[in-house]
C-alpha cells in the first residue's frame, strides 16, 4: 500500500516555519515601534508649539522684558552661521582624511585612523564642549561663534570622513587603473577621476553631518551661550542659536517663551528630518549608480 505524498509542513519543518513567522512578526513590530516613537515625538512637539508658529517667530527677536510676542529670528540666523562655519572647517579636513586613508595609507595606518574616527564619533558632545571651552574660551576670556563652530566641526569631522571613505570604496578599481595606464599620477587620478565620481556621496555625508551638528546643544552651552537677544553675524561674539534658545526658553517662567521653545524645537526637528531623509535618499541613489557600473 503506497503512502500519500503531501506538501503540507509537518513536525520539525512546521515548527521552523512557525518560528520564522514569529521572528518576522517581532522584527516588523520593532520597526513599527521605532517609527511610532518618531511620529509621537513629532506630533507631540507640534501640538505644544503650534500656537507660537507664526510669521513673528521667524522675523522678530525676543521681546523685551515685560512685553509679549517676539520671535527667534536671532537664533535662526546664528544657527545658520554656526553650522556654515563648522561645515567650512570640517568638510575639507574630513575629505582629505578620507582620501589619505582610502588611497595612500597602508593597511595598519588606515585601520588606526578609522578606529580613531569611530572613537571620536562616539565621544559625548559635552566632552567636546568642555575641551573647546578649555582650549579657546578660557584663554580668550569670552565665548564666540568661532569657538562654537569649531566644537561643531569636531562633531561633524568623523561623519564626513567615514561617509567619504564609504563612497570611495565603491569606486571601481578599473577607473583608477585606466588613469594609471595613461600615465597619470596617483594624486591627479584622485583629484580628476575619483573625487568627481564620489561627489554626490561626499555631499550626502556632509548633509548628514550638518543635520547632526544643527541639533547639538552641549558644545554650544560652553562656547556660544552668553549672547545678546539681537541678530548678530559677527563670529567673534557669541552667536544666538536654536539649541541653546530652546533650553533657555523651556526653563523660563513665561508661558509665551515656553510655547516658542516648543515651536523652535519643531523647526529644528523638521530641519533635521528633512536633511536626514534627503541625505539617505541621495546616498542610496549614489550606491545604485556605483553598483550598476
Amino acid at each position: 500500500m503506497s503512502e500519500t505524498i503531501t506538501l503540507e509542513a509537518r513536525g520539525r519543518v512546521r515548527r521552523r516555519k512557525l518560528v520564522n513567522r514569529l521572528m518576522e512578526g517581532l522584527a516588523a513590530l520593532a520597526a513599527l515601534a521605532a517609527v511610532a516613537v518618531l511620529a509621537v515625538v513629532v506630533v507631540s512637539v507640534l501640538q505644544r508649539g503650534v500656537s507660537a508658529l507664526n510669521l513673528d517667530l521667524f522675523t522678530k527677536v525676543q521681546a523685551p522684558f515685560g512685553e509679549t510676542g517676539g520671535g527667534i529670528a536671532h537664533a535662526i540666523t546664528g544657527t545658520v552661521i554656526l553650522v556654515l562655519l563648522a561645515t567650512l572647517m570640517a568638510l575639507p579636513f574630513g575629505v582629505l582624511i578620507a582620501i589619505y586613508v582610502s588611497e595612500f595609507a597602508g593597511p595598519n595606518v588606515a585601520r588606526s585612523i578609522r578606529l580613531a574616527l569611530d572613537v571620536l564619533n562616539g565621544v559625548p558632545s559635552i566632552v567636546i564642549g568642555v575641551f573647546v571651552y578649555a582650549l579657546i574660551v578660557i584663554p580668550l576670556h569670552q565665548q564666540s561663534g568661532w569657538a562654537g563652530a569649531f566644537a561643531l566641526a569636531i562633531v561633524m569631522l568623523p561623519l564626513v570622513s567615514r561617509a567619504t571613505m564609504e563612497v570611495l570604496a565603491l569606486v571601481p578599481a578599473t577607473l583608477r587603473e585606466a588613469s594609471f595606464a595613461l600615465g597619470v599620477s596617483r594624486w591627479r587620478t584622485v583629484v580628476r577621476v575619483v573625487l568627481p565620481t564620489v561627489l554626490g556621496g561626499v555631499v550626502t555625508g556632509t548633509v548628514l553631518a550638518v543635520a547632526r551638528a544643527a541639533g547639538e546643544t552641549a558644545p554650544l552651552l560652553f562656547t556660544s551661550s552668553l549672547y545678546a537677544n539681537s541678530i548678530t553675524t559677527d563670529p567673534s561674539q557669541a552667536l544666538p542659536n536654536l539649541p541653546v534658545t530652546i533650553y533657555i526658553y523651556s526653563e523660563a517662567p513665561d508661558k509665551t517663551l515656553n510655547d516658542q521653545a516648543w515651536a523652535a524645537a519643531f523647526i529644528l526637528l523638521l530641519f533635521v528630518l528633512v536633511l536626514s531623509v534627503t541625505a539617505r535618499a541621495a546616498l542610496a541613489r549614489s550606491r545604485r549608480r556605483f553598483e550598476g557600473r
